[in-house]
């Protein structure tokens, strides 16, 4: 499913095209994804599009009368296009513009979502959740204090959106391999420098899979329609029964909260 990198790259792919455009119509060609679409956002009709921001793996679609929120679930995406252009089988959302072009949400599986908040409210699916990843707010000060006690292997506890929004399992893998800590450790037992190395190596992971387009896996595209191309960078994830690119010992896999968990038994420990 996109993670944090392929929003960020939706978010920056489709901001040059809608911000400071009039939002002509709103087009549902479903009323539910994994939620019911709200109508309240035709009141964006007519609307200009301030900003494009993010918060977590939401994109927030900005407006003086109030905020779309879309998230893209397993398998959405967004692209932009020319307001005349077929719709396909799985396009459900049309935002079109004034200037002839339209932002097309497609998803196949339909557990993404479009939702409505109203000026200066907040949305309950933004609350109670940690700093983001790529912000001086996450540090290993603030970690070791989230930590403290805590028994939770540590790639359940940097995945938990309580803890730091947006690590999601792929960057958690990748994260964990370069810092060369073993998934399973209670997250109340790392060091304080196991822990500064670990945060480095998730805004690292992060910052070069932005940098990369994201990771295209099975339904990720950028606006562009183009695939992202962090997957030619990937050194653990999906990569189990292949040699570790560092030591040569064969990558093992295994299940940890539900998620499919990539390692080096040598290189992690």
């Amino acid at each position: 499913m996109p993670e944090l990198p392929e929003v960020e790259v939706s978010r920056m792919g489709i901001s040059p095209h809608l911000i400071g455009q009039t939002i002509k119509a709103f087009v549902f060609r479903t009323p539910k994804l994994r939620w019911d679409i709200p109508q309240e956002l035709k009141q964006l009709e007519g609307q200009v599009v301030r900003n494009i921001s993010r918060r977590a793996k939401y994109l927030l679609i900005e407006t003086d009368k109030g905020t779309a929120i879309v998230h893209l679930g397993m398998s959405g995406s967004l692209r932009i296009l020319d307001a005349e252009f077929p719709a396909a089988k799985h396009d459900h959302v049309d935002l079109k513009l004034t200037n002839g072009k339209v932002l097309r949400y497609n998803d196949p599986r339909r557990f993404g979502a479009w939702l409505w908040c109203a000026p200066n409210e907040s949305h309950e699916v933004l609350e109670h959740m940690g700093p983001e990843p790529l912000t001086e707010e996450f540090n290993a000060d603030y970690v070791v204090e989230k930590a403290k006690g805590k028994r939770v292997a540590i790639k359940q506890f940097i995945m938990d959106n309580k803890v730091v929004v947006g690590v999601g399992n792929i960057y958690a893998n990748e994260s964990l391999f370069k810092s060369r800590i073993h998934p399973t450790r209670p997250a109340g037992k790392l060091s304080i420098k196991e822990w500064q190395l670990l945060v480095e190596n998730i805004k690292a992971t992060l910052e070069i899979a932005i940098q990369q387009g994201g990771t295209t896996l099975k339904d990720f595209s950028q606006a562009d329609g183009k695939p992202g191309y962090f997957a030619q960078e990937l050194q653990v994830y999906g990569k189990a029964g292949e040699p570790c690119p560092e030591c040569g010992t064969i990558i093992e896999t295994l299940k940890i909260g539900q998620r499919n968990t990539f390692l080096c038994p040598l290189c992690q420990h």
